[in-house]
């Protein structure tokens, strides 16, 4: 059996289960990294093949995971969707211009707590510099002389920090 009919019989197999194709995931992966056509989306390992994950009927978000690109944020948009990461490799190095900070230390931020159902947001101070989609400690802005203690959060957009709760 030649590999590309491999492929599709496990592709074809992982959809009769009720499974999220990962060949796919792979190629979306590929696409978004740029990685060259045959390559294994540019990761170092490809999908975990092990994994069972829902379909995802809203699509799929890529991200890069930090502004070294060293690896993915693959996201299903649908209500308890699922989030994986995969690693990738750099080709070359990114010859671009540098990330502006979307949130610079000592900035005036909007934290915002999310879970299940509920969101809630108040004041803070950014204690990290860091471009949208990096992580940073940040403090809440409190009115009396104690300090609140630091919190790590992800840059959302310039001025709002989120903190997700499992």
């Amino acid at each position: 059996m030649t590999t590309g009919l491999a492929l599709a019989a496990a592709a074809a197999a992982s959809a009769l289960a009720g499974f999220a194709d990962l060949d796919a995931i792979d190629r979306q992966v590929a696409g978004f990294t740029g990685a060259p056509t045959g390559a294994v989306g540019g990761a170092l390992t490809g999908v975990d093949r092990r994994l069972r994950l829902q379909p995802c009927r809203s699509g799929l978000a890529l991200s890069w995971r930090t502004t070294m690109h060293d690896s993915v944020v693959v996201q299903c948009g649908d209500a308890n969707g699922w989030r994986i990461f995969v690693p990738v490799r750099q080709a070359a190095p990114v010859a671009s211009a540098p990330v502006a900070n979307a949130i610079n230390r000592g900035d005036a931020v909007a934290i915002s707590i999310s879970g299940d159902g509920f969101s809630v947001s108040q004041p803070g101070e950014a204690l990290d510099s860091g471009a949208v989609g990096d992580w940073i400690r940040v403090r809440p802005a409190t009115g009396t002389r104690t300090r609140a203690e630091p919190m790590r959060g992800r840059i959302e957009r310039p001025g709002v920090v989120s903190i997700p709760l499992p």
